[in-house]
């Protein structure tokens, strides 16, 4: 017996209800709860089959307090049994080194079996997860349900259905979703949106004949107002984390599965160095003539960057790569999307052309891809537990962040408070950029951590005091150690 139209916990299928009270609902409801044609007996074996192709993935993020596990949805993607995870689904401020103990449940299992993480793919988002042979020999690769040669895409209106799974406690056991196709859009990855919940996030999506269609997506929000006793509405966002309603289609999925991380840090990682790019305003366009062109225009071109060095400047306005004009995406600002999947889509050391507008002057410039500077998950860390503190090598985003000379690094960073610890006392937060300790300047990773330690290791010591800045201000911190 195959669940229909049950969602999650606290919602009940139409048909569960009695007929005297589901005739109340009316017809229009009925309708769109059981929308067009209802899976018949041939849908059991299509179902066995599809099911095969999903797991649940469960990891451990060792921090410096506890640790924490995580649970995600996962589609496995090749017959070596690599899985992919949404983007969402590892913290982006996690180190690589701090996630650990894989594991891979079958739909409806109470076991699991070992996984290794293989890294994140800078272009598509994934997390790739690789199973062990033994689960390998009962799973199926999605690719198998793909259409041959294309296929068509969904359009509007499609009926088109997918899995959920069960939380951990009910051994993730799958249940089926249905809608119609509402909207597809691209944004920029052309994008389904369904009626309602049709996959849980990183879970297929298939049409009735079984062939895939897509894969969902993080779940998106809808607002309500929610209205108190003096009558004030509030704006009240509800966001649905276990299913969703939106799916990148098949045709945005299939040719990128390959792109599985040569290493777990997910590098080599492309980098051009043009910052904070904003959509073309539409007045200007219009100033401009430019109403029929997208375009992105340079907040800030970085120091040494890959744009420094092909003359990109600030406050230029890129209309074309590789004399492709931007297209024109609705809402505006997804150009942006489009622009940085251009660049993650190729490796450090390419080239391009970049077609930019400066005052009236159209410049067609050359720019060679470099490497990534190194990120935050990637930075030194060292935890002083009798302090109450992470201290985190200050790296090039840093610098970015608080507006400085990336190539001159002053300090560390505050990468972790322990809650009532001496430092959360003193006023230390996450993120405060600790310059000077004890009136001496920390200006390198070591330097802070030899400091730290020294301090840490002293029992007698009753106090210390730390030269902080945060949000463009400075100040001075006494941490009581007594």
């Amino acid at each position: 017996m195959i669940p229909l139209c049950i969602r999650g916990l606290g919602r009940v299928a139409l048909a569960l209800i009695p007929p005297a009270a589901r005739a109340g609902l009316g017809a229009v409801l009925y309708c769109i709860a059981f929308p067009a044609v209802l899976p018949g007996a041939d849908f059991q074996a299509l179902w066995a089959e599809r099911v095969k192709c999903v797991v649940a993935v469960e990891y451990v993020t060792e921090t410096e307090v506890e640790r924490r596990p995580t649970v995600a949805m996962g589609t496995v993607i090749d017959v070596n049994g690599t899985i992919i995870l949404q983007a969402g689904a590892v913290d982006p401020r996690a180190a690589i080194w701090q996630l650990k103990e894989f594991k891979v449940y079958l739909p409806g299992e109470a076991t699991s079996t070992p996984g290794e993480y293989l890294g994140q793919d800078s272009f598509t988002g994934w997390h790739f997860v690789r199973a062990e042979p033994i689960t390998r020999a009962r799973v199926v690769p999605v690719t198998a349900f793909a259409a041959r040669e294309g296929g068509r895409a969904p359009a509007l209106a499609d009926v088109i259905w997918g899995i959920g799974l069960r939380p951990k406690d009910e051994d993730f056991v799958p249940y089926f979703l249905k809608s119609h196709v509402a909207l597809i859009q691209a944004l920029p990855q052309l994008t389904g949106i369904s009626q309602h919940e049709v996959a849980a996030p990183g879970l297929p999506v298939f049409d009735l004949a079984g062939v895939l269609v897509g894969l969902a997506g993080p779940a998106g929000g809808q607002t309500f107002l929610q209205i108190s006793r003096n009558g004030r509405p509030t704006p009240t966002m509800l966001i649905n984390v276990e299913e969703s309603s939106a799916f990148l289609i098949a045709s945005e999925v299939l040719p990128h599965l390959g792109r599985v991380p040569k290493a777990a840090s997910g590098r080599p990682l492309a980098w051009l160095g043009a910052y904070g790019l904003e959509p073309m305003d539409r007045e200007v366009a219009k100033f401009l003539n430019l109403t029929a062109q997208s375009g992105a225009v340079v907040s800030e071109v970085l120091e040494g960057s890959p744009a420094q060095l092909a003359g990109l400047k600030d406050r230029d306005i890129i209309l074309a790569l590789d004399g492709r004009p931007l297209p024109q995406l609705k809402p505006d600002r997804v150009v942006v999307s489009y622009i940085d999947r251009e660049i993650e889509r190729r490796a450090p050391g390419a080239s391009f052309r970049l077609t930019v507008l400066r005052g009236t002057d159209r410049l067609e410039l050359k720019a060679t891809l470099g490497e990534q500077p190194k990120l935050v998950r990637e930075a030194e860390r060292k935890y002083f537990d009798r302090l109450g503190l992470t201290a985190r090598e200050f790296v090039y985003g840093d610098a970015i962040e608080r507006r400085v000379r990336a190539a001159e690094p002053a300090g560390v960073i505050a990468h972790f408070v322990k809650p009532s610890s001496p430092a959360a006392v003193a006023g230390l937060r996450q993120e405060d950029w600790i310059k000077e300790i004890d009136g001496a300047d920390v200006r390198t990773f070591s330097a802070a951590v030899a400091k730290l330690a020294e301090i840490e290791k002293d029992a007698a010591r009753p106090e210390f005091v730390m030269l902080v800045a945060r949000g463009g201000e400075t100040a001075v911190l006494r941490v009581k150690l007594k």
